[in-house]
């Protein structure tokens, strides 16, 4: 049985790690190797609660059921939750433990070097194979001296690094070898190739650049991925909104249902959409003007890593005065339901103190110290639903009818819970009284799955894989680690 682990690197944000990271650990999986996904630092909004109440980044999650596993802490062991443009809060083994800026984190280095080693090193003795993410680029040479996500992990685990290239952004050849070519030669020596990913056209015409970065680099080029429409689920960073393509799906019923989602600066968790947009028939959009709330049949509040400043955002944008005189339905889920309130009270996040909301929703939020991590059940519409909690901000609801764990007013519901739009029922319930109150001729399609759509994906990641990359090549490397025998590029002097 093939035994090792490997760290899929990127040569930007966004390249494609997750979902390759994803690909190859369902291709492992389906092979009947016990496998588990790691990525020691997440710098992302986007985060899950595990069965024990720990919180890990979305995408550590998504690949754990790519390996067919419950998400532990172990897999995603380091969390920053930008909270600004210069600090963030510190999730330390599902708990945060700090909000730092920049400056103040590199106090924190070697405990958080130690805890990742630490949970690499568990995952490593419980399954064959650990397939590792890195972070944002390994050429990030500003930061290098105290990276633990990239070649500081690659280097401490001894891992051979593969580094996949979005080749629709353009230069990716440029990108590969300026990648290599900018660490050290201690580095280089375990960069062992790359794999081109998002290709669309002929792959004749691409030959002769895979020909020459193999021998510009001595490098191996493990495959090819094409372009694949449908991989919108579960993404981890805000920037890949701006390129989020979601098919639409003809409606089951005479009408669509048209759903704008407020894109809040430090909007978090907006994978709470996902399992809207795959109904056949609903239109999701993300509105950053009051203009695009006009002819929506549902606004969504979504959530926020700082609730007290989108709430001003949402002020100054005039967004906040559209989604008050509105004549039609609005959901605010976690930050966003605390946005609805009447007040807020927060000497935490902010430290703004006592904050006016838009008085939508009777209910007053006061922010404790203590995050809440949790996995919540309940029922609405009659429909079972399961969810999971991630918030500072306690909301003592003071009215209304109840409605999962928060309240409804007319055409103005709020919750704590994400994820509950996953929960099919309940999401055909949901919409089918948004529908109603919106004067619409929608009907939710009673065969949409949102768990199998996702588990659909998954093995379309698989499949990438397994049809496009060296397969035999990649269990060599997970088996032998990095190849003794390549050469060092120049400048391969940064320290």
């Amino acid at each position: 049985m093939v035994k090792g682990a490997l760290l899929v690197a990127g040569t930007t944000s966004d390249a494609g790690k997750s979902v390759v990271t994803a690909g190859i650990c369902r291709w492992l999986a389906r092979q009947g190797v016990s496998v588990a996904p790691y990525k020691a630092q997440n710098m992302s909004l986007n985060s899950y609660v595990t069965a024990d109440g720990a919180e890990i980044g979305r995408a550590q999650a998504m690949q754990a059921q790519a390996c067919g596993l419950e998400p532990v802490a172990d897999m995603n062991p380091i969390l920053l939750k930008p909270g600004s443009d210069r600090r963030s809060q510190v999730v330390l083994m599902g708990r945060p433990v700090a909000d730092v800026d920049a400056m103040e984190y590199g106090a924190l280095k070697d405990l958080l070097r130690t805890s990742a080693l630490e949970a690499l090193e568990r995952l490593r003795a419980r399954y064959d194979v650990v397939v590792c993410e890195g972070a944002g680029s390994p050429a990030e040479i500003n930061l290098r001296r105290g990276d633990i996500a990239n070649m500081g992990l690659a280097r401490a685990a001894n891992l051979p690094v593969i580094v996949v290239g979005d080749i629709d952004r353009g230069g990716v050849f440029a990108a590969f070898y300026g990648t290599v070519g900018l660490l050290d030669a201690a580095d280089q020596a375990h960069v062992a190739g790359f794999v081109v990913n998002k290709f669309r056209g002929a792959k004749e015409l691409l030959e002769p650049g895979l020909d020459m970065i193999r021998q510009l680099t001595g490098r191996a080029v493990y495959g090819v991925l094409p372009w694949l429409d449908g991989l919108w689920l579960d993404v981890e960073d805000s920037l890949a909104l701006d390129s989020r393509h979601v098919p639409l799906r003809a409606p089951y019923g005479r009408q669509t249902l048209r759903v704008a989602v407020v894109r809040l600066p430090r909007i978090s968790n907006f994978t709470d959409v996902d399992a809207l947009a795959a109904e056949p028939g609903v239109v999701v959009r993300f509105a950053t003007d009051p203009v695009e709330l006009d002819d929506a049949d549902l606004v969504v509040l979504p959530g926020s890593r700082a609730t007290v400043s989108d709430l001003a955002w949402l002020r100054e944008s005039g967004l906040a005065a559209a989604i008050s005189a509105r004549k039609g339905p609005v959901l605010g889920i976690c930050g966003g339901f605390q946005m609805l309130a009447e007040e807020i009270v927060d000497e935490v996040e902010s430290g703004a103190g006592r904050v006016e909301g838009l008085g939508v929703l009777p209910v007053r939020v006061t922010f404790g110290r203590e995050k809440r991590l949790a996995r919540p059940e309940g029922t609405a519409y009659g429909q079972p639903v399961r969810a999971y909690e991630i918030h500072h901000g306690v909301a003592t609801v003071e009215g209304g009818e109840p409605f999962l764990d928060g309240c409804r007013v007319g055409d103005v519901w709020g919750t704590t819970w994400h994820g509950a739009l996953e929960n099919d029922g309940f999401r055909r319930a949901f919409l089918a009284d948004v529908a109603a109150r919106a004067g619409r001729d929608f009907v939710p399609d009673p065969a949409t799955d949102f768990a199998g759509l996702r588990e659909r994906r998954l093995d379309a990641l698989g499949d990438l894989v397994e049809q496009h990359l060296d397969t035999d090549a990649l269990l060599r490397l997970i088996d032998q680690g990095p190849p003794a025998t390549l050469p060092a590029l120049p400048p391969g002097t940064v320290q």
